[in-house]
């Protein structure tokens, strides 16, 4: 470290043309004591001269080079580090030998691949509701927003537990999480993979379905609907469970906030209509 700080002052910027310098300082050595002992003595020998300035130069070119090209691997492994610490991913890292580079590349391939994960973990917790294990509002947004790139045909639930407050109230709140978790796993298990279903806040429930027409994801819903309402594991004493559900198209994730008051307007509807049932938003 003592050599490395006091040689700073060169190229304060560029440890690579540090090294590069002193390499070639190095390689200079036996012509500039040639040229010295030839000016001490007086006796000069102008082909001897000529012959080592050549073969210094070509040693030069070629010594360079070579250790440009030997420090690439530092330098790539620098630009890898920078971007775990940005939080990027970073490609495919090269494989080194057993020697000071290739410990270097493989403990940044180590750092790349424990920061990654680390990532996907904070995210992953960060986006999902704890209660129910869905997506909380954050993780719905973020996925729809990857499946709505560009124009789409989609369309948007809502989906309120219709008279929770009283389930809750009556039953404890134990009993309402317990629901919850229930209904919200027969929601995910009752739509395709590739259609997001969220825990949008309190009792309500957001599914998006992508490349879906709005008949389409109301005989989805429709079906959901019978299927929890005639399910007598979920009734609590005397006490049917039901939801009530708006749908509404969305044709990008910029139209995405005016589908959710659309799908909400269509919820709303379906509450003061009787609840336990499917409107279709009239809206678009």
């Amino acid at each position: 470290m003592r050599f490395y700080q006091a040689t700073t002052f060169l190229f304060p910027r560029r440890y690579e043309w540090r090294v590069l310098f002193v390499c070639f300082g190095a390689v200079h050595v036996p012509l500039l004591a040639c040229i010295a002992y030839q000016a001490a003595t007086g006796q000069w020998q102008p082909t001897t001269l000529l012959v080592l300035l050549g073969a210094t130069l070509f040693s030069t070119v070629l010594g360079l080079a070579a250790i440009r090209a030997l420090l690439r691997p530092i330098e790539t492994a620098t630009q890898m580090l920078r971007a775990v610490q940005a939080g990027e991913r970073v490609g495919m890292v090269p494989v080194g030998n057993e020697d000071l580079v290739g410990r270097l590349l493989h403990g940044v391939s180590v750092a790349a691949n424990e920061s990654a994960a680390r990532i996907e973990r904070l995210i992953e917790t960060a986006e999902r509701d704890q209660l129910t294990g869905l997506r909380n509002r954050r993780g719905f947004l973020d996925s729809a927003r990857r499946l709505l790139a560009g124009e789409s045909n989609g369309v948007l639930a809502m989906v309120d537990i219709d008279r929770f407050k009283a389930i809750n109230d009556r039953f404890g709140h134990a009993t309402g999480d317990a629901l919850l978790r229930e209904v919200a796993l027969r929601l995910e298990n009752g739509v395709r993979r590739s259609d997001v279903v969220g825990r949008w806040g309190g009792e309500e429930f957001a599914i998006l379905f992508p490349d879906t027409l709005l008949e389409e994801a109301h005989v989805v819903m429709e079906r959901l609907r019978a299927s929890i309402a005639l399910d007598p594991s979920l009734r609590g004493d005397e006490w049917p469970v039901t939801f009530s559900c708006g749908i509404a198209p969305v044709r990008s994730f910029a139209h995405l906030e005016n589908a959710t008051r659309n799908a909400d307007g269509a919820l709303y509807a379906a509450k003061n209509g009787g609840r336990n049932r499917v409107q279709i938003s009239k809206d678009e």
